[in-house]
């Protein structure tokens, strides 16, 4: 029998995809949001696609704020662009 592969809907795009093939951002426990490239830090999680375009669709339908049920300032999208850019998905 075939292993499961956990899939993940993209914010940006809504297409389901492999949960290893996106990014996630996290909101943490103390309320702080940043991107997670291993799938490991604690808190709440919605998942991206590991381009530009999705997040920037994902801020233009405020698919963030509803999935973390707060509003979220421009720097901080800011930084998850730089992140984006950045990290890869190594991290």
């Amino acid at each position: 029998m075939p292993k499961k592969i956990p899939m993940r809907q993209c914010l940006g795009c809504r297409e389901m995809k492999p949960k290893r093939e996106l990014i996630r951002v996290v909101r943490s426990p103390q309320g702080e949001i940043s991107l997670d490239f291993h799938g490991k830090k604690p808190g709440r999680g919605a998942y991206l696609c590991p381009n530009q375009d999705c997040l920037k669709r994902a801020r233009k339908s405020k698919a963030l704020e509803r999935a973390f049920s707060l509003p979220i300032p421009d720097d901080v999208y800011a930084s998850l662009e730089a992140q984006m850019e950045g990290g890869g998905l190594d991290g």
